[in-house]
């Protein structure tokens, strides 16, 4: 990149050079999200809930040992974002699923 390319920063607001905005990304430390067992979990992953979760504002109740398919981390340690059938934007908590 060329010292004169500037991209927004959406966070301040700013334009900043695109070499502060390659540091500032580097700097960021990912943060690591661990199941119920403590295995890690990634993108794409496919959990088990492991134990009923009533679910608010769908007046539905997940079972124990209902499969997850294709999580997404929110960038928060303690929640996932997934989908299931007739529930959308469901978030579960890191600790109520087992990485399958």
């Amino acid at each position: 990149m060329a010292d004169d390319d500037y991209v927004y920063d959406e966070a301040s607001g700013e334009w900043i050079s695109a070499a502060d905005a390659a540091a500032a990304t580097d700097a960021t430390d990912p943060v690591e999200v661990r199941d119920s067992v403590g295995n890690l979990l990634a993108d794409g992953d496919q959990v088990t809930l492991i134990k009923d979760l009533t679910v608010k504002g769908a007046g539905q109740t997940l079972k124990r040992g209902t499969l997850i398919k294709s999580i997404r981390l929110t960038g928060d340690a303690q929640e996932i974002d997934c989908r299931y059938d007739g529930i959308k934007g469901l978030v579960l908590r890191a600790e109520f699923v087992r990485k399958r």
